[in-house]
């Protein structure tokens, strides 16, 4: 929803935040030290004054020694939250494990990129993603429990197999926007989806 208005989208914020600077899917840099470079030149251009000013859907954090996901609309739930926190954790993780055993992973160009998360946000795990290896539309529940199977194995060393599992619960339930949106089709009133975000915040907790 948007200014009381059903927007057809799971996820508006998204294409709010296009209209901003420095939004969406980052660049691809070569080394911190091309990323760090970067930086300074918006900095010393008067472009930003920090790096906190750069709002990419995934970037460096400007003061802490990790990467920060900023793609995600606010999930309804503490839980929910929680799982996808864990998701990202072992993304990283199976990288990192990746790159230690000198095994490579394809990258593909950030207009590409830019399809599946258009998709994403106008159908949520409704709709269909681009399998760009296989070069067809895939069913995004399918294409989400291959990337549960890709970080698979090192998901018991993060100690997350608990909210890894809530993921899996998501997928066959249904997302936040989901169940707002059938509270709104029942109801048709903007005031009882508040009311049902209020209370499914702490659920299971």
């Amino acid at each position: 929803f948007w200014e009381g208005r059903l927007t057809g989208y799971k996820s508006f914020r998204t294409k709010i935040f296009d209209k901003f600077p420095r939004t969406g899917l980052p660049e691809t840099f070569e080394s911190i030290e091309d990323y760090d470079n970067f930086v300074k030149l918006l900095v010393k251009t008067n472009c930003i004054d920090n790096a906190k000013k750069i709002w990419w859907d995934l970037r460096v954090h400007p003061f802490f020694n990790t990467v920060e996901f900023r793609i995600c609309d606010i999930p309804l739930t503490v839980s929910e939250t929680i799982a996808i926190a864990a998701l990202f954790q072992g993304v990283c993780a199976k990288i990192y494990k990746l790159r230690q055993m000198n095994l490579n992973f394809i990258q593909y160009s950030r207009a590409l990129i830019n399809e599946n998360k258009w998709r994403a946000s106008r159908y949520g795990i409704d709709g269909h993603l681009i399998d760009f290896g296989k070069q067809e539309e895939v069913n995004t529940r399918v294409l989400l429990y291959e990337l549960l199977d890709f970080i698979d194995d090192v998901v018991p060393p993060l100690g997350s197999r608990m909210a890894i599992n809530f993921v899996k619960e998501m997928i066959e339930k249904g997302t936040g926007a989901d169940r707002q949106l059938q509270v709104y089709k029942s109801s048709q009133n903007l005031v009882s989806v508040v009311d049902y975000i209020r209370d499914q915040f702490l659920v299971g907790l």
